[in-house]
This record gives C-alpha cells, structure tokens and sequence, in this order.
C-alpha cells in the first residue's frame, strides 16, 4: 500500500476552507482512479514537533505509488490538484507527502 498525506495549515476562513473542502474537493477527490480508501482528521491537531499551524490532514490509501502518479496523472487528478489550490494558493499553506507503506507491528 502507499499513501499521500496532505496537511493544511490553517486558513484565513476556516468555514469557508471547509465548506469547500467538504463539499466541493472531498467528492472530487472521491473519484480519483485507483483510490482505495481516503480519511480526514478529527478535531483538533497537536503538533509534537516541527509543524507550523496543521489545521487538517487528509489520507489517502492506493495500493503502490505508481497508482498514485497514475491517478494524479488522469483528468480527474489534474482537478484535484488544480482544486487544491483553492484551498491553499501558497505552496507554504500546505504539505504533501507520498511514501509505499511498511509493517512494522501489528497487535493484531
């Protein structure tokens, strides 16, 4: 599995971020090719060490990286990305970051 997580620091109006967010990029988002499973944060953020601001976390699981240039490759990704800069227009008002996951422990 791989993931892409997008943290946002927080916005000039927190209500209308989410109202778009929620209403307008999670759908969108929703369609992306190849996408597995997507989460949100819930309530608020503490950041231990090194973040400016994290106002929300978005998750998204796809099965390899490959599948993830893949969907950001196709139409609807292009969307995504071009959405995303409605919701933060400076490169500094948002992090991303892709990875391919490892196990390390499971209690289960």
């Amino acid at each position: 599995m791989a993931r892409m997580i997008v943290i946002y620091r927080t916005p000039a109006d927190p209500a209308a971020f989410d109202k778009h967010y929620f209403d307008v990029h999670i759908p969108l988002a929703k369609k992306l090719p190849g996408l597995k499973r997507y989460e949100v944060s819930k309530g608020s953020i503490v950041a231990l060490a090194g973040a400016a601001d994290p106002y929300l976390v978005g998750t998204l699981h796809f099965d390899s990286l490959a599948a993830i240039k893949e969907a950001f490759a196709s139409e609807c990704g292009r969307a995504c990305a071009a959405d995303r800069r409605i919701l933060a227009p400076d490169d500094k008002d948002v992090q991303m970051f892709l990875f391919e996951d490892q196990s390390v422990y499971s209690a289960t």
